[in-house]
């Protein structure tokens, strides 16, 4: 799985072919994305290899980078026309999500302890923090547009029918972030488990943002300050959500 995810963003990032049905925007937010993925990637041998000897860290850690690749991916077989790379597009997404299926039940019923005190309540509130910022961003950027009977910028910008970053944020992402730290908070068991594959989720899913902004704007296009440095903090305080919780795992 990681030769096809460097291959195919290897290509978006070099050939020209890859992207050149989509609009300048959204070839950008997609390119941003390969970067992304070529650090999960790392993540995930890395936590392979970890995982594979023994380590119940890692195994959280590449449940996380899976759960970044079938966001990606199902971005990428969904709202990218039809190229060459398709076919590797889903085949990352199969494999992502059976590795997902199998992998997660052998670490849930693994008895391990989680983090307490304030490390859970630093990985909890990272995580509500962050589920809730960007529910009210999309929020804001769609329910004006939806009361006027009009498509949002974001849209229009990358000539979209509808953006699946929406419909997977609204949908799942950002519910599983606010449960997920709910949960732990009230010393939940299942709370407590999700607590670093969705902080590694985020770290990687905000790097692949920052870079994406990085790439708009070094185009040209005006704004992209504050959504960066906005994602950058998001970034930073999931990176150290995750190191305080995993050390106490």
């Amino acid at each position: 799985m990681c030769i096809l995810v460097t291959v195919a963003s290897v290509s978006g990032l070099s050939f020209p072919w890859a992207y050149a049905q989509e609009t300048a925007n959204w070839a950008l937010q997609a390119q941003g994305q390969d970067i992304g993925n070529l650090l999960a990637v790392v993540a995930l041998m890395a936590s392979a290899v970890r995982y594979r000897a023994g380590s119940f860290r890692a195994g959280l850690v590449w449940l996380g980078t899976l759960l970044y690749l079938i966001y990606a991916y199902l971005v990428y077989a969904m709202a990218v026309h039809l190229n060459a790379l398709f076919l590797v597009y889903v085949a990352v997404l199969g494999l992502s999500t059976y590795a997902v299926a199998f992998t997660a039940p052998a670490l849930i019923a693994g008895d391990r302890s989680f983090p307490d005190g304030g490390r859970r309540s630093l990985a909890a509130w990272t995580l509500i923090g962050t589920g809730a910022l960007f529910a009210v961003l999309w929020f804001s950027e769609l329910v004006p547009a939806l009361l006027a009977g009009q498509v949002p910028a974001s849209l229009a910008e990358a000539d979209l029918g509808v953006n699946p970053i929406h419909v997977i944020d609204l949908a799942v992402v950002l519910p599983g972030f606010i449960l997920a730290g709910v949960a732990s908070l009230q010393g939940r068991r299942h709370g407590l488990f999700w607590l670093a594959p969705w902080l590694a989720f985020s770290v990687l899913m905000g790097a692949s943002i920052v870079a994406a902004m990085l790439l708009i704007a070094a185009a040209g296009y005006p704004g992209t300050l504050p959504p960066t440095v906005m994602v950058s903090i998001v970034v930073a305080a999931s990176a150290i959500a995750l190191w305080r919780s995993l050390r106490s795992v």
